[in-house]
């Protein structure tokens, strides 16, 4: 909102949401396609194009991952610093070193987690936080916009570096909606397979979007242009009750990490031969040492450069633009090809072209913003 203002953020939110349901529904769709169900994003690229294209797909699919859980870090980080601050202002501790807890934590969790299925119940619990989280910073912004003086909602910037800022929130809105997973998350959907997707992705992109459409429209509303990227550190409120919803956006995000860190779990367990108990030493020592060298890199790269919104800029150009929406509309018009009127293929390929183009304008300009930021900031820095 805040490169965006009301007007443009308000509509790119909606837009967005609107055709992220939309490629989303492509991709459902694509399902049970050839007489089989492809439970892996790649594997329905590979089934459609060849092998190439099925190496491409995970290459995109772990540069979006990976992205996503060191965007995760650095929000857990945010969250435990945002603990600190509350009952300290010595300035000691400072966002790297939060950073780095936060990595030791979620490696303890992804080595006691053996598989997605297990996370079942941990998912319940994930839920929980996420309303304290949601109704603590709603109830606190709404109180701060109504003590608050006026409020400026102007954009922040040179027209050039709106410019780019634009661009690049272009990017952060189809970051917010999607992960470029669908069929991972959805591999033991109940039969039918296609229509109850379909369902769950209507669900999710009408009541599923709400509570961040509230946290979004609130927080920009209470604090305008000023609004902090982790909006609970500009929240006012009693200490008890920001601590409660800090240490829930922490716990939250450790285990919504292990979501998206499960792909590449299942592909190296898979890949080695891992079977047997998941607590025997052997595959307990396989997932310390794999699972905790790949946050461990997860987590340097998050306290090297913890620029969070910059990174959701560059998520979302260079693996979400592709996946979602260019890999989607394409592999929709190979595969349906003979059922396609004359105006649908071209609307298809209109598609492909625009979110093409906006993929490499939105990566241009989401390295000039870290780049930027880089010279304000420095590596490590304490944001």
């Amino acid at each position: 909102m805040v490169p965006l203002g009301w007007i443009p953020g308000v509509l790119g939110l909606i837009i967005a949401t609107a055709i992220s349901l939309y490629a989303n529904s492509l991709i459902a769709e694509l399902h049970e396609f050839g007489g089989r169900r492809h439970i892996r994003y790649r594997d329905l690229a590979g089934f459609i194009y060849g092998r190439k294209a099925y190496c491409l797909t995970w290459g995109l699919q772990y540069v979006n991952l990976f992205m996503i859980n060191t965007g995760y870090i650095i929000l857990a980080g945010s969250a435990l610093k945002a603990v600190y601050a509350l009952f300290s202002d010595d300035h000691v501790m400072k966002l790297p070193y939060f950073i780095a807890i936060s990595g030791f934590v979620c490696a303890l969790f992804a080595m006691s987690i053996p598989h997605l299925s297990a996370l079942r119940l941990w998912l319940g619990v994930s839920t929980v936080f996420s309303l304290i989280y949601i109704v603590v910073a709603f109830v606190l912004s709404v109180k701060d916009g109504i003590e608050a003086p006026a409020r400026d909602y102007s954009i922040p910037g040179t027209t050039r570096s709106k410019i780019f800022t634009t661009i690049g929130a272009s990017a952060n809105l189809v970051f917010a909606f999607n992960t470029g997973m669908l069929p991972e998350i959805q591999a033991t959907i109940k039969q039918p397979v296609v229509s109850n997707m379909m369902k769950s992705l209507y669900f999710q992109f009408s009541a599923g979007v709400l509570p961040m459409y509230a946290v979004t429209f609130i927080g920009y509303w209470a604090y305008g242009s000023s609004t902090s990227t982790y909006l609970l550190s500009s929240v006012n409120g009693p200490v008890w009750v920001k601590a409660l919803a800090n240490i829930s956006a922490f716990l939250q995000t450790v285990i919504a990490l292990h979501i998206f860190a499960s792909p590449m779990y299942e592909y190296l367990d898979t890949k080695y031969g891992i079977i047997g108990s998941p607590f025997s030493i052997r595959n307990l020592s396989f997932r310390v040492g794999v699972r905790g060298g790949y946050l461990t890199i997860n987590t340097l790269v998050a306290a090297l450069l913890p620029f969070l919104g910059d990174f959701m800029s560059l998520t979302g150009a260079i693996s979400t633009f592709p996946l979602t929406f260019i890999l989607a509309n394409h592999m929709y018009l190979k595969a349906k090809k003979n059922k396609l009127t004359s105006l649908q293929k071209l609307w298809h390929w209109f598609n492909v072209c625009f979110f093409g183009l906006m993929s490499i304008a939105a990566a241009v300009s989401a390295l000039r913003l870290i780049a930027v930021d880089s010279k304000t900031y420095h590596v490590f820095a304490d944001l």
